[in-house]
């Protein structure tokens, strides 16, 4: 998701590289699962995201759509998301106690955990870090406003994401990020014949034709992209 905001309203400031240390870790969490929660269709996945549900869960696009992912519009270009569903929370005990209904992570268990935790989108695994697009590159930060917890220990950030091959990966990221901001860049001039076709397109060859959950992503992924032809 592409957004134009003033980084020093968001950040600290400060830009970090892969290895960079950054005050990351909470504690495990323990206790809050407040990110997982009222965050609307705010959690885009990308194809790599799709891949590790369906190797994850054993579960195709299509059945993954049933309970857990929902279809947006993100920058005028359909793709998936994370889908949100209602959950009761308690606040308080007692006579004194409330209950408020609030959207959250399908994925979500009943103890406020996430179920898929080891193969979590690449959103989740990044929070609350964001990143910065440069010179086809990126660079990331910290923003500042977004988590509950206080920060209380640094963590290199290659190792608070945590996925494999990470050099081929954020090799990946641009080159999404930077393929995807070209459409999207180019969907307000297109008329709404080709706009169908083009969203139609990129669903049925990054997110619903199977990927070969036995096979490395990477060399699945560059072969589709070699096969778009807009």
């Amino acid at each position: 998701m592409i957004r134009n905001i003033e980084l020093s309203e968001i950040s600290d400031g400060k830009l970090y590289d892969a290895a960079d240390m950054a005050k990351l870790g909470v504690g495990d969490c323990a206790g809050c699962h407040s990110c997982c929660c009222t965050m609307g269709d705010t959690v885009v996945l990308d194809p790599y995201d799709i891949y590790s549900l369906e190797k994850g869960l054993g579960k195709s696009f299509e059945e993954l759509q049933k309970e857990n992912i929902d279809l947006r519009v993100v920058d005028g270009i359909i793709l998936p998301c994370l889908a949100m569903k209602s959950k009761v929370q308690v606040n308080g005990t007692g006579e004194g106690a409330s209950q408020r209904e609030d959207d959250a992570c399908s994925f979500l268990n009943e103890d406020g955990r996430c179920s898929i935790h080891t193969f979590r989108p690449g959103f989740c695994r990044l929070f609350p870090l964001g990143r910065i697009y440069e010179n086809d590159t990126h660079k990331y930060f910290i923003q500042v406003n977004e988590c509950k917890k206080e920060r209380q220990t640094k963590v290199k950030i290659k190792k608070w994401i945590g996925i494999p091959d990470f050099s081929e990966y954020e090799k990946y990221v641009d080159d999404w990020h930077y393929f995807f901001k070209g459409i999207s860049e180019r969907a307000p001039e297109m008329e709404d014949g080709q706009l169908k076709a083009v969203n139609m397109g990129l669903l049925k060859t990054f997110f619903i034709a199977p990927y070969d959950i036995e096979k490395d992503f990477y060399p699945q992924f560059y072969e589709r992209m070699s096969r778009i032809g807009f």
